[in-house]
């Protein structure tokens, strides 16, 4: 009994060294190969890659990181990145990195049954979209950063921009997990305001135009949540607003300077910042399956003071100090 004793000991002891020894190998190695998909390229995602990139330029492993990155065309993104994380599955990356819900999807399916983690960026709600059991607990070898809307200031800021306000439109994605769980959280904030929501919901980018104007004509604005098919249409959704003569209100300070009137604005930057963060955490030997999903909890107000004068709206005074732009050229 005491020799299988011992050789049982012997064997817990030679499991350890092994582990020990491939965890130590892991955070030596000499080089890493990581794969970026980034859904489309649009300015919200762009600072995304902006801040991941920053996080990695700032690292001790700058000189051993490789990065591939790959970004889906408008026509095709969902296919696009699909493909691109198949590839990099199977050519054994050390990490895939994916900005946006659709392209961090496609990731987590891609390496299903692999050891390569998935460090996603800018997933608003990562629980209902499966990619996560908890946000305080991952599960699995899928972690990163959520961009919820504190969709409460948001409300806010369109009741003192439109004291009078009485519905607001919400253009969003059927398909897509974050823009339904969005929808849900801000009918229940203007519920306890009186006010009423008007959802129109899309497949793709081709149904934006008539679906915009039909909306346009119901209510007193528009909200845009982080939808990456309405926000890359987004040009299609101000010119419906502005021939019906009301606002659109966005979600971050990017879609201000292209033509919304407002916004409670994330920092996509200062996201991707922490989601590069995580995975260089990740790649050294961090525990991806309990590494919490992390968010940026500081927005900021900003206006864009063209469309302010052009709308005829007087800026509120509990906004006087918010951050002001122009609209692009």
């Amino acid at each position: 009994m005491k020799k299988f004793m011992k050789i049982i000991a012997i064997c817990v002891i030679l499991v350890l060294a092994v582990s020990v020894m491939t965890a130590c190998e892991k955070k030596t190695k000499d080089s890493y190969k990581v794969g970026i998909i980034q859904y489309v390229s649009h300015p919200s995602l762009d600072n995304c890659y902006q801040g991941i990139k920053d996080a990695f330029d700032a690292s001790a492993l700058k000189d051993k990181v490789t990065i591939d990155r790959q970004i889906g065309s408008d026509a095709s993104a969902d296919a696009d990145c699909a493909s691109y994380a198949k590839n990099m599955a199977a050519a054994g990356y050390d990490m895939i990195i994916a900005i946006a819900t659709p392209a961090a999807t496609s990731a987590y399916a891609a390496t299903d049954g692999t050891d390569i983690p998935v460090v996603f960026c800018a997933v608003s709600d990562p629980v209902k979209a499966e990619l996560v059991a908890s946000l305080e607990e991952p599960g699995d070898l899928c972690t990163g950063t959520s961009d919820v809307l504190d969709l409460k200031a948001q409300v806010d800021l369109i009741r003192a921009m439109q004291p009078d306000v009485k519905s607001i439109g919400v253009l969003y994605t059927t398909s897509e997990a974050n823009s339904i769980s969005q929808l849900e959280r801000l009918k229940e904030v203007c519920g306890e305001y009186g006010l009423t929501v008007e959802a129109s919901g899309v497949q793709n980018a081709s149904d934006v135009p008539s679906a915009a104007t039909s909306l346009a004509g119901k209510v007193d604005c528009i909200n845009n949540f982080t939808d990456n098919n309405v926000v890359n249409n987004l040009s299609v959704v101000l010119d419906a607003a502005n021939g019906a003569g009301i606002p659109v209100y966005g979600s971050e300070v990017e879609q201000v300077k292209n033509g919304c009137l407002a916004a409670v604005s994330i920092d996509y930057v200062a996201l991707g910042k922490v989601t590069g963060e995580m995975a260089l955490d990740a790649l050294t030997g961090a525990d991806v399956t309990k590494m919490s999903v992390r968010s940026i909890t500081d927005a900021t107000p900003v206006i864009n003071t063209d469309v302010l004068a052009a709308l005829k709206i007087d800026l509120p005074a509990a906004y006087a100090g918010a951050e002001t732009v122009t609209t692009n050229k």
